[in-house]
């Protein structure tokens, strides 16, 4: 059976130590002929039954240009060809089991392959169960999936407390490369909070090691030297596909924030911080009064949120969140997002040279009102698309530059919209001339019936005009 791999993969950070991950009980490795003596085996028996391989086989539906194709050759040549409507796409990843129960974690990605998929579960001992998506959220890229049946009482993996990894820590990565089977692999903590990975404005912060991950390593586990888990992994750096000694993971601290959530049935919720966050240049640095460019400044702040709340302002640098210091604005939103709906946060900041500190209280961004999301349908180039008007919340959500206008949320497939290939994060600027400036003035536009459609599209920072018959 052909299976396609997901490229992203990652890996987890490990303590030297047998107990607290403190200076003092870290050690150097001893000399060659004493450091032959020593094995990873005892770490690599506790973790490796707890780590899984995930097998999914789903349909992917035909574009509509495939289905024109098809239609053609049906006309001419009856059904004898077999055409299908759809295609089978298979995907093979890892998984971590985190409780008792069968509750499994992997990437988003890895059981991204279609509706109706159906997921396999293969343990280390090769028993095999069917699995069922829990929760999915593809911004963190974490997927929860479910046992079916067992005996509920697997082997499962605890969580570290990724906020104690070092730079130099020793760590094993455990997964499924290429299909091979179970394979673990060593290596070294070889950075923490990186944010440059990806194109997502999510919060996210990765952990790098230099333990050899490849294709059918998502979401497997990275292991710190107590046989716990330290982070899923996630991502490789490659030129050639495979191990060159970079991959990264997502810290088990923002997986464990997605589990607590699956476990108790209630949705992650990020904070809303309420302004517009830029990283800060050498030229910002300098102006501000700080020494390295390091932060994030404060380009934007929206009234009454809790930024405003907790006295920020357009400007100012924050360099820290509860002593930790935070490298850019992802770093930032990270740290908030670990602390979770009702905590408060102690911020630092630089404002005029001066070193400031404020107490932020982490809150859900406001709820839209009904009037500003509309499904739109009808005999016009919007037909399929759900829209909102741009609130600053939903701004900040989707890091949109833009403080006020309609933006497209999603798009149904088969629709108008998407025949035309309108797409989520699509801003629309005017119709036949008229500004968009909410949801309810686009929706009055589109009930004109007009011979041509004249629009005004933002895709991406670049301004589209387009010109639709109808």
């Amino acid at each position: 059976m052909r299976h396609s791999y997901s490229c992203w993969l990652v890996v987890v950070l490990a303590v030297l130590t047998v107990g607290s991950a403190a200076d003092a009980q870290r050690r150097v490795p001893p000399p060659n002929r004493e450091a032959a003596l020593f094995s990873f085996a005892p770490v690599a028996k506790k973790a490796a039954p707890a780590v899984v391989n995930v097998y999914v086989r789903g349909r992917i539906q035909q574009s509509p240009s495939q289905l024109a194709e098809e239609q053609f050759f049906r006309r001419f040549f009856g059904d004898r060809f077999g055409l299908p409507q759809d295609r089978v796409q298979n995907s093979l990843g890892s998984g971590v089991i985190v409780n008792s129960d069968g509750l499994v974690v992997t990437n988003s990605h890895v059981v991204k392959v279609g509706g109706n998929a159906e997921i396999k579960i293969v343990l280390s001992d090769k028993r095999e169960f069917d699995a069922r998506v829990v929760m999915q959220d593809e911004k963190a890229d974490i997927a929860i999936l479910k046992i079916e049946g067992g005996d509920g009482r697997f082997n499962f993996l605890e969580f570290a407390d990724s906020d104690d990894l070092e730079v130099g820590d020793l760590v094993l990565a455990i997964g499924n490369p290429f299909g091979v089977g179970q394979t673990v692999t060593q290596g070294i903590v070889s950075a923490l909070a990186r944010t440059e990975i990806g194109q997502s404005s999510e919060a996210q912060v990765f952990i790098q090691t230099d333990a050899a991950i490849n294709p059918g390593n998502s979401g497997g586990a990275l292991v710190d030297m107590n046989g716990r888990l330290a982070g899923i992994n996630t991502a490789i750096y490659s030129q050639s596909g495979g191990s060159q000694g970079i991959g990264f993971a997502i810290p088990s601290n923002l997986v464990k924030l997605f589990v607590d959530s699956a476990i108790t049935g209630r949705k992650v919720t990020r904070p809303w911080l309420g302004a517009k966050l830029e990283p800060v240049t050498r030229d910002i640095a300098s102006a501000v009064g700080i020494d390295r460019p390091t932060g994030a400044i404060v380009a934007r702040v929206t009234p009454r949120s809790a930024a405003a709340e907790a006295g920020l302002q357009v400007g100012d640098v924050i360099t820290s969140v509860d002593g930790t210091a935070v490298d850019d604005p992802r770093a930032l939103i990270y740290r908030l997002t670990t602390r979770g709906i009702g905590a408060k946060a102690k911020i630092d900041f630089v404002r005029k040279g001066r070193l400031m500190s404020t107490q932020l209280a982490l809150l859900a961004a406001p709820e839209p009102g009904k009037n500003d999301v509309r499904n739109l349908s009808g005999t016009h180039p919007f037909d399929g698309a759900r829209a909102s008007t741009i609130l600053p919340a939903l701004a900040d959500e989707l890091g949109l530059d833009e403080d006020q206008g309609v933006v497209i949320l999603s798009v149904r497939p088969g629709s108008i919209a998407a025949n035309l290939g309108f797409a989520a994060g699509d801003i629309v600027v005017s119709v036949n001339g008229q500004p968009i400036d909410t949801v309810a003035t686009l929706e009055t536009q589109v009930r004109q019936k007009q011979a041509v459609w004249q629009l005004e599209v933002k895709r991406q920072g670049q301004l589209l005009t387009l010109q639709i018959r109808g």
